[in-house]
């Protein structure tokens, strides 16, 4: 039995399947972790979504931003209603059955037995192994909740910037939600720079890459995220970012988990 780690697919069904067939993915065997962003901007999100939740306990994914996107459309806001592929997703007729599954999707997975974590975007320096599940949970929580599109309604935004243990209500619900499923930079104080977008080595002076920061709480613990087209495929500091930009005619990627850490990537081509 074989697992294999993907990065992100946004709607590209297609170099999916592409990919599963160059790893010669047994649906009887083997399983699938996706690092989040299964839908937006490719050409097929509906059918990404039927897919993998049709894969059942064989795949696990994780939240990401554009999937957060889907469920804050689908529940009444319309900020950025512009800047998404997700209606065919959205007028299925199977809609209401695929968005309870996206919502009940964790933020953060972590197998004991193979001393992986899976997430899809990052952690703040402060957090440990036991605090970043916490805190996904309460956001897991109040997805799963049927009074969730409360949340949806403001969960956009880039304030508070650094975590306490004060924070409260729905800005601490939001600075947990950019932590898993935005960050890429942040200071060594763990000031989230959530604008900050591009490669390594082109931020703006005195941030680093979340999983640069010296002394992270997390760092002796193995970590698979994606998010970072502009990053693309890098193995560093315990952690393996998988996003090579598919959906920016990049490549799709993934690695297969093995206890002594992950052995790739394997890739297919996204022109």
């Amino acid at each position: 039995m074989a697992t294999y780690a993907i990065g992100d697919i946004q709607g590209c069904y297609e170099k999916l399947r592409q990919l599963l067939d160059g790893l010669r993915f047994d649906l009887t065997r083997d399983r699938l972790w996706f690092v989040g962003d299964l839908v937006n901007r490719g050409p097929d999100s509906l059918a990404t979504l039927r897919f993998v939740k049709e894969l059942g306990d064989r795949a696990l994914t994780v939240l990401g931003n554009h999937d957060l996107h889907l469920l804050a459309l689908a529940a009444g806001n319309s900020k950025r209603a512009k800047e998404n592929t997700l209606a065919p997703v959205l007028q299925a007729a199977d809609r209401d059955e695929l968005l309870h599954w996206v919502r009940h999707r964790p933020l953060m997975h972590f197998d004991e037995h193979k001393n992986f974590a899976l997430i899809h975007a990052g952690l703040p320096p402060q957090w440990d192994l036991r605090d970043a599940l916490s805190y996904a949970h309460e956001v897991e929580t109040v997805l799963q909740d049927p009074d969730y599109p409360d949340y949806l309604d403001v969960m956009y935004g880039n304030e508070p910037a650094r975590w306490s243990d004060a924070l409260s209500g729905m800005e601490r619900l939001r600075f947990i939600t950019n932590c898993f499923t935005r960050l890429r930079y942040c200071d060594a104080d763990g000031t989230l720079a959530l604008k900050e977008k591009a490669a390594p080595g082109f931020q703006t002076s005195g941030y680093l890459p979340w999983f640069a920061v010296p002394n992270r709480a997390t760092r002796d613990i193995r970590i698979i995220f994606g998010h970072w087209s502009t990053l693309g495929y890098a193995a560093e500091h315990n952690t393996w970012a998988l996003d090579t930009g598919c959906v920016w005619r990049g490549r799709l990627t993934a690695v297969r988990i093995h206890r002594e850490g992950p052995s790739g990537p394997i890739s297919v081509p996204c022109t």
